[in-house]
């Protein structure tokens, strides 16, 4: 059963996310970043172009010839993804597939309009009887 992380109350969301991207990059493990939102999937770029202040986490668009061989793959569906071990939401919906992953992870700002929606993705993944582990990033950097 996939396990899920909720991390909480990011001053910043996105410099979270890159920087829980980046521990994981550190410790070798590759991982998907569901960002349906070109927006955000165009920020998430740019931080990860600047994380760690001396270099960058590698990273690529699902759509590159070069995803089965970089760590960090950004995608906007998750249909044609071939990994299935980490997946990063930053959609404020529920990730189509998010099941045949073995874990998720969730990153939560403080946004009025991301709590609402992380409270309705906490629900639907306890109805479905999956556990939920929390961290709290408030006071943290990132």
């Amino acid at each position: 059963m996939t396990q899920i992380f909720f991390y909480h109350d990011a001053a910043d969301r996105l410099g979270a996310t890159a920087a829980l991207i980046g521990k994981a990059v550190a410790r070798n493990k590759s991982l998907i970043v569901y960002a349906p939102d070109a927006t955000m999937a165009s920020a998430l770029d740019r931080h990860l172009w600047q994380q760690p202040a001396t270099g960058f986490i590698p990273h690529v668009d699902a759509s590159s010839p070069l995803a089965a061989e970089t760590p960090v793959v950004i995608a906007r569906d998750l249909e044609t993804i071939l990994h299935d071990e980490r997946l990063f939401n930053l959609s404020n919906e529920v990730p189509p597939g998010f099941s045949r992953f073995t874990s998720l992870i969730e990153v939560v700002g403080w946004a009025d309009d991301e709590r609402l929606a992380a409270r309705e993705r906490v629900k639907y993944y306890k109805d479905r009887g999956y556990e939920i582990q929390y961290f709290d990033l408030a006071g943290s950097p990132a």
